[in-house]
This record gives structure tokens, C-alpha cells and sequence, in this order.
């Protein structure tokens, strides 16, 4: 590799106007330095970034230049390791030729492949040993192995007898990649002092495209991060229709710690979760997934709103103690469209009925998680059928141009006239609702309430005689018959008849046996009577003639389990459907 440079030295009588040029060819390098410091580097985009690095040099520096940027700085924004052979893989993410060659060049050198130069062409060199390379007159052999590597004739074609200059792109002590500068056969080749506005142009373009290599990392963790900590498919439950959005309060991170979550429960019922830590980024998200995921174990135990609302507030005061955090909770069960919803400092839901008309659920804010140890408090009602419920976090109603109570009055106003599809629903309210600068994280949850189809839900009220066994299990058979189930006929009534029997024997009246058809292929059967005794399951031994019966459910069904009710106990089990 030559890096010549010759310098001659002018006779006596024309030392002053030699000065004269030099003084001003300094001058217009400098301006032309400065002006690419002005328009390299304006977003935090890599192949912006390379793109306004040619934008500067095409054709004022030279005929045709290029950005190879080490292929995994791309990928996942970490530095390889160094290959054994001294090869690099890199990808050309930037090419700037002049217009009279455009064609020939942009075929030979496409944007966004990935090659692999071997370490005995200039590119390799360059980036091994972080100096400039530079040809004078790149000579016939060099640039047919530069296009062997390529496995294109054309390169070597475009590439001899011109001057060629390859300069590393180092930056933090790194080297990220090289810039490729060259210019076309017959004109004025490069020169030291090229090489000098060469390496400040690639200084100058490296740090850019390190800044690009660590935002896009970051982005990348923090977007990884969020999808962690949200639901990545949500559950949509039996009798409502849901949809959701979040939007971050900082589209550089893209990550807060607003959450939502719709938890299904036994009885095709389901638990709907929206909840906002206070703060922005990472440490905000981070807290945000320990409240969500301990939000979904208490869930698992099937408690109350408020007392679910009280333990996730106890167990929040040993994470974080400078992180606050509000949440509302609310259980919906489709048969009777009963909701309960208690809040710990948080938005109140709002509820949209069928004509229109909104309303704001009225309930005690209580105190946000974590603060004190006061019980929460809770609210039952039924929701209308075609009523569309709202939880939200405070992001979409406040900002510095209103307070609260006008957010939540024109957040009414907007749910107002809109009762078509809940997708644009949440897109409209959004857009609408989002505050311009310094906004904050906003979840939003719309539920729509309908009635359940025939084909759903089935009753059979038994009275307290044990021989109505029989009859549930010819309600049973009827039911699943004519639902279209027949193949879950034999097992549902073996399994209805053990549950029917245990609560006539040792349950008292009122018994009810219920039959859900849920989404995802399940077939709920609950079988409720008045004693709030849950069964046990027990081990019989061979002389035993009874105990047998939770034994087999266990074997014949997906899950079973019980919850207590006002008046006894719920004892469920659900079976998957072929």
C-alpha cells in the first residue's frame, strides 16, 4: 500500500504565490470542514447519517464515496469479535456517486449488503490497523481482487487506474467501519492533504454513527423491554371485546411505566388491570413489570378488587420506595355482567352506554400503592349491554394546558360520539386527547359489554334430592348435543355427575349447575352450592369405598379449582375442546 505524497518545492521567485494558493486552499478546506460539520450528523439515524456524509463529499471531495459499517454494529449495536484471517464483514449502509456514472456504480455497489473482504484488500487493512490507505492510482490487480471478493468484473472495471482512498471510521477508541472515497481516471488524483480532510470528515462522521450505534441499541433493549412487560397476545374474554394502546411519554426510549393486562379468571371470567408508575424510562418499566406480575399472581388466588388492591399495595412497599404507583382493577363475569372495580389513586373508569351517554363510575380513589396501609374500597354494579368501558391512566387527560377534571370531561365528550369499532376508538381518542410536548405515558383499556349467545351459557337449577343426579346429566348430554359437542358428551357427564353428587352430599341448597362455552376450544361446567367448604382432595386407600371422585376429575380435566361466593362456593372445572 502507498500513501505518496509529493511536494514541490516552489523556485525563489514564485514563493509568494505559492503561499498565496496554500493560505487559500486552507481556507476553503476549512469552510468546507465546517460546513460538513453543520449537515452530518442532524438525526440519529445511521443511514441518514451516511447518506449526509455524501451528500457533502459527492462531488465537491470526490466522484463516488461509500460507508461500510461492521455488520453487527447494524444488527444489535455490539462490536464483533476480530476474525482470526483479519477479514471483516461489513455493510455498505451509503453510496454517493456523481450522476454521470449513477447507473453503473449503484448496480455494482448496492446499499445494504453484507460482504466479507478478505485481509488483503484496502478495506480490511484500513479498519485493522485504523490508518488511511490511500492510492494515488489504484493499479489493476488490487482492484480486480477487490471485485473477486465482490464476485462482480464490474468493480474491477470502475475501480482501475482511479484514485482510491479508504479511511477507518474510529471513534470512542473503536473502529465502526471504513469510508471509501474515489475518483475517476484522468482526474486529479488525492493527496496528503486530502487525506487530512478525508480523516476529519470520517472523525467527524464516526462519532455520528456511534451515536446512531448506542440510540439504536438503547431503543432496541427499551422497545425488547416493553414487550416483555405488556401483553404480547391479550386475552379476550367471554362477553366483552377489548382493545388497547399505550404510548410512551418519550418516543426516543419508547418505554414507561404505564401498563394494562386482562387476566382471565375461572368461570370464563376476566380481571381488567391498568395501572401507572410514576417516572419515565427503564426504572419506571422495571417497576412496572414486578406490580404487573404480582397483579397476576394475587389474580391467580381470585380475590375481591379491593383486597387484591390491598396486598398489591403492602407488596409494592418493598420494591422501590420512591416510586408511586396507582392501579385500577376490576372483574367482569359474563354470564350476569357483573362487574366489581376498586382503584388504589387512580383515573376513574369511565363507562359509555349504548345512546352515548357517559358516565363516571363512582368510586373512592383510596390511596396509591405503597402508601399506607388503609383497606381499599369497592364498587359492584351490571354493565349494560353494548356499554363500553374505559380505564386509562392520567397521561390522556392531564397536561400543563388543562387539569384533570377538563381532560376527563373532554375524554367523555370524545367517547361520546363514538360507538363504532373499538380500534378506531382508541385511535381517535389517542390522537385526539395527546398532548403535544412533555406529555406522559398513556394507557388506554376499552371493554364492550354484549349479551352471550345461546350457544354459550346454559342453567339447570337441581333440587337438594339425589336423584336429580340423573337429570343433570341428561341436561348435560341435551345441551352439548345441541351445541355441537357431542365428542365431550361421555366425559362432561361422568365429570358433572361426581360434582353434582359432592355438593348434594356435602353442600346444601341453593345447587346450580352451569355450563360455559368459552373462547379458545374450553367447556367450563361450575356446579355451586351454599356451603363455603371447599372440597379436599384426598388419597383413598384400596379399602376405601368413596374419596375417589376429585381423583378423577383431576385426571379427566385441563384445570379445576374453587372460589367462594356470597352465599357458599363455586366448585369449576374446564376441559379442552377437540
Amino acid at each position: 500500500m502507498n500513501r505518496n505524497s509529493v511536494i514541490k518545492d516552489p523556485v525563489p521567485g514564485d514563493r509568494a504565490e505559492w503561499r498565496r494558493r496554500s493560505a487559500s486552499s486552507a481556507h476553503e478546506r476549512l469552510a468546507f470542514l465546517n460546513e460538513a460539520s453543520r449537515r452530518i450528523g442532524s438525526t440519529l439515524d445511521l443511514a441518514e447519517t451516511g447518506r449526509e456524509l455524501m451528500d457533502v463529499t459527492v462531488p465537491r471531495f470526490a466522484d463516488t464515496a461509500a460507508i461500510m459499517v461492521q455488520d453487527r454494529l447494524v444488527i444489535d449495536g455490539e462490536f464483533p469479535s476480530r476474525a482470526a484471517d483479519g477479514s471483516a464483514l461489513v455493510r455498505r449502509v451509503a453510496i454517493g456517486v456523481a450522476e454521470e456514472s449513477a447507473d453503473d456504480w449503484t448496480e455494482a455497489f448496492p446499499v445494504g449488503e453484507v460482504m466479507v473482504y478478505p485481509a488483503t484488500l484496502p478495506h480490511a487493512q484500513c479498519m485493522a490497523t485504523s490508518k488511511t490507505i490511500m492510492y494515488p492510482e489504484l493499479d489493476e490487480e488490487t482492484a480486480r481482487l477487490i471485485g473477486a471478493s465482490l464476485d462482480r468484473e464490474v468493480v474491477t472495471k470502475l475501480l482501475s487506474g482511479g484514485s482510491f482512498l479508504a479511511v477507518p471510521l474510529r471513534a470512542r477508541g473503536r473502529v465502526l467501519g471504513c469510508a471509501v472515497f474515489t475518483r475517476r481516471p484522468g482526474g486529479q488524483a488525492f493527496e496528503e492533504q486530502d487525506v487530512a480532510v478525508a480523516e476529519e470528515l470520517a472523525a467527524r462522521t464516526a462519532v455520528c454513527v456511534d451515536n446512531a450505534r448506542l440510540y439504536t441499541r438503547e431503543r432496541r433493549t427499551a422497545l425488547t423491554l416493553q414487550s416483555s412487560l405488556l401483553p404480547a397476545d391479550l386475552h379476550q374474554p367471554l362477553g366483552m371485546d377489548i382493545a388497547t394502546r399505550y404510548l410512551p411519554a418519550s418516543d426516543l426510549m419508547g418505554v414507561g411505566g404505564d401498563w394494562f393486562d386482562v387476566i382471565p379468571l375461572p368461570g370464563c371470567r376476566a380481571a381488567l388491570v391498568v395501572g401507572d408508575v410514576m417516572g419515565h424510562g427503564t426504572r419506571a418499566a422495571a417497576t412496572m413489570g414486578q406490580l404487573r406480575t404480582a397483579a397476576r399472581t394475587l389474580a391467580s388466588l381470585d380475590l375481591p378488587p379491593d383486597e387484591l388492591l390491598f396486598r398489591l399495595s403492602r407488596m409494592s412497599q418493598d420494591l422501590d420506595p420512591t416510586q408511586i404507583a396507582t392501579c385500577v382493577y376490576a372483574v367482569y363475569d359474563p354470564v350476569t355482567r357483573a362487574c366489581a372495580i376498586a382503584r388504589a389513586g387512580h383515573m376513574p373508569p369511565v363507562l359509555i352506554h349504548d345512546d352515548g351517554a357517559t358516565e363516571i363510575i363512582d368510586l373512592p380513589a383510596c390511596l396509591p400503592l405503597g402508601i399506607g396501609n388503609e383497606p381499599m374500597e369497592m364498587r359492584e354494579m351490571i354493565l349494560p349491554a353494548g356499554s363500553v368501558l374505559a380505564l386509562y391512566t392520567d397521561g390522556l387527560v392531564e397536561s400543563r394546558a388543562r387539569d384533570i377534571d377538563e381532560g376527563i370531561t373532554a375524554l367523555r365528550r370524545l367517547l361520546s360520539i363514538q360507538r363504532g369499532d373499538l380500534e378506531e376508538m382508541c385511535d381517535v381518542t389517542i390522537s385526539s386527547q395527546r398532548p403535544g410536548d412533555e406529555r406522559d405515558d398513556i394507557a388506554l383499556l376499552l371493554a364492550r359489554v354484549h349479551e352471550l349467545a345461546p350457544d354459550e351459557t346454559a342453567f339447570c337449577a337441581l333440587p337438594a334430592d339425589p336423584r336429580f343426579v340423573g337429570h343433570s346429566r341428561r341436561f348435560v348430554r341435551a345441551t352439548l348435543n345441541a351445541w355441537g359437542l357431542g365428542g365431550v358428551v361421555d366425559t362432561t357427564e361422568l365429570i358433572v355427575s361426581e360434582l353434582v353428587t359432592n355438593a348434594l352430599k356435602h353442600g346444601w341448597p341453593p345447587i346450580e349447575l352451569r355450563l360455559l362455552r368459552g373462547r379458545g376450544r374450553t367447556l367450563v361446567c361450575e356446579v355451586s352450592d351454599g356451603s363455603p367448604t371447599p372440597p379436599a382432595v384426598r388419597a383413598p386407600t384400596s379399602e376405601d369405598d368413596t374419596g375417589r371422585g376429585l381423583q378423577l376429575i383431576k385426571r379427566l380435566t385441563y384445570r379445576w379449582g374453587t372460589r367462594p361466593t356470597p352465599v357458599g362456593k363455586i366448585v369449576w372445572v374446564e376441559l379442552r375442546l377437540p
